[in-house]
Formats: structure tokens, sequence, C-alpha cells
């Protein structure tokens, strides 16, 4: 079993997508299933990426565990307004240095702009820190809203 509490995550993936719902909270609900976490309890973090944390496309993710998880989430319930969520995660080029991760969500913006502003995000985080950078990745959504929507994007740690 793993103790959330007291080991580090070794591992790591990028998650994202967009939802309808019967409510705000539904909308949201539809978009942490269709990201892969919905079946899970999660537990929100601030951005530190654990050094030596190893990207996978997919993780299999216990049904109800508590999934240590940083995202951006936007719902709106205004017909035809188009809202955006984006991640993204610095890798740092030292691999005994942690890396960091960034969200962000805006109303009236394209998924592209929430990227473009996330990525900007991420590195200045790092420079503050004094870190070089070997890569960012991240991971947008947007949504036109029909009734209630959501975007949703998340970097989801989890263990080996």
């Amino acid at each position: 079993m793993i103790d959330i509490f007291s080991s580090v995550p070794n591992i790591y993936k990028l998650s994202s997508s967009n939802a309808e719902g019967l409510t705000l909270l539904n909308a949201f609900d539809v978009a942490l299933l269709e990201s892969g976490v919905g079946n899970t309890n999660l537990v929100k973090m601030s951005s530190i990426l654990p050094p030596n944390c190893e990207y996978q496309e997919e993780i299999k993710l216990p049904l109800g565990a508590l999934v240590p998880v940083a995202y951006a989430s936007i719902v709106s319930d205004k017909k035809g307004q188009k809202i955006a969520a984006a991640v993204a995660a610095a890798i740092p080029k030292d691999k005994t240095k942690n890396g960091l991760i960034m969200e962000y969500e805006n109303y009236d913006i394209s998924k592209n702009e929430a990227e473009r502003i996330v990525i900007e995000m991420a590195k200045w985080g790092m420079d503050r820190r004094g870190y070089e950078i070997e890569k960012i990745v991240s991971i947008s959504a947007e949504h036109t809203v029909e009734k209630c929507g959501c975007a949703f994007a998340c970097v989801v740690l989890w263990w080996k």
C-alpha cells in the first residue's frame, strides 16, 4: 500500500478534457472522468514536481485512491462563453532538483493562449529558483459553453 503522506511520487502524467453537464458540478465531474481521474479522490497540491519524476503516457489509478494532482479548472453557465484551462510542468536540467508545475484558467480565452501563458509562468518560476530548464511539457483544454461547461487540465503524480 502506498502512503501518500510519507513517500514521494516518482511518475507523472498530463491530462485534459472539456465537458458539459446538467449543473456546473456535473460538468466538472464529467471532465474529471474524461481526464481519467474521475473515480479517484483528488488531493489538490501546490506546484512541485519531485526530482527524477518520470513521465508516463498512462497511469492506472486505483478506484477511490487519494491522488496528488495539480490542476486548472474553470466552469461557466454562460451560453456561448469560451473557457480554457492549462497546466505546464518545467523539468530541470539538474535531476537532483525539483520541477515546477503551473496552472492557469480563464474566461474568453483559447486553449492555445492559456497554454502560452502557463508555459511563461513555468519559465518565470524556474528562473526565480535559479534552475535551468531541460524541457517544459504542457496540456490544455477549451470549451464553448452550451448550458453548463467545464475545461480541465491536470498533472497527476503517482508511484511505479
